[in-house]
């Protein structure tokens, strides 16, 4: 079992946690976005409170562990491990609460590139501890507005996670899967789920617009987010989003292979 001592050195190591990829610039930039209401930072939550920049950045500095000083405006954000530790061993929880009682469970990813293997690895264990891995809506059309335009997508499956493909990818197998933060996949699939009149997930798990569309539509949610995606904590502070785990969510796909069996073990859970 890997120890909670290795893993804090590995979030380190791999920069998951400590100094990150992510540009204060960049965080800054989008808190003050979702501080207007932007929806391409709201990602599918409609906040009940009043945010300005100054209580997000409060927020995720009791969440993540970033600099809470206004005026520090350059460099790289920083993530305190213990902090990610306390979130992946309520994670954990969650996982195995849903498991022991079989219950049905969602997985999606805006970061299929990166995340897809964590996500597979849970949908694995989940689907043998007798719980239903749902996948409606499969090859349903969604519409999503890009920097580029509006774009058609198809949303897909792989080893029961959702991720959406540009349909000219698709066509020539160009890709694993798209970056996207939209809520409008995970609205798609819970509308066909309602639809079939089969099972609704009761926990749905991901990242991005899969977390905040689906908390906010009273989902139970958990999931993962960088330093400059403050919609998923704020959903946590307010009490759409059950769990929310800060890490970067950008690094190489097998830096969170330790993550997958720490939580697997802390959850009681094969892989």
């Amino acid at each position: 079992m890997l120890s909670t001592g290795a893993l804090r050195a590995h979030l380190l190591a791999a920069r998951l946690a400590g100094p990150v990829a992510t540009s204060r610039e960049e965080s800054l930039r989008r808190y003050r976005l979702f501080a207007a209401r932007d929806p391409r930072v709201l990602i599918g939550i409609d906040p009940e409170w009043s945010w300005n920049e100054q209580d997000l950045i409060d927020l995720m500095a009791d969440k993540c562990g970033v600099s809470g000083n206004p005026r520090h405006r350059t460099g790289h954000d920083v993530i305190d491990p213990e902090r990610t530790l306390a979130a992946l061993d309520a994670f954990a929880e969650r996982l195995a609460a849903v498991a022991q009682r079989s219950g049905a469970v969602l997985l999606g990813t805006g970061h299929p590139h990166r995340l897809l293997g964590f996500y597979a690895a849970l949908a694995d264990a989940l689907s043998a501890a007798g719980c239903a891995v749902l996948t409606p809506a499969y090859g349903r059309c969604v519409d999503i507005t890009t920097r580029f335009g509006l774009r058609t997508y198809n949303l897909q499956y792989v080893r029961g996670v959702a991720l959406v493909r540009r349909r000219e990818a698709e066509s020539s197998g160009g890709e694993p899967g798209a970056h996207t933060h939209s809520p409008l996949p995970v609205r798609t699939a819970l509308a066909a789920a309602a639809e079939s009149g089969g099972p609704l997930p009761e926990l749905v798990i991901g990242d991005h617009g899969w977390v905040c569309g689906a908390g906010q539509l009273g989902f139970e949610t958990i999931g993962l987010a960088d330093t400059d995606d403050p919609a998923l904590f704020v959903g946590e502070a307010e009490g759409a989003v059950s769990v929310v785990v800060p890490l970067d969510d950008g690094v190489r796909s097998d830096y969170y292979r330790p993550l997958t069996r720490y939580v697997l073990n802390r959850a009681c859970l094969s892989q």
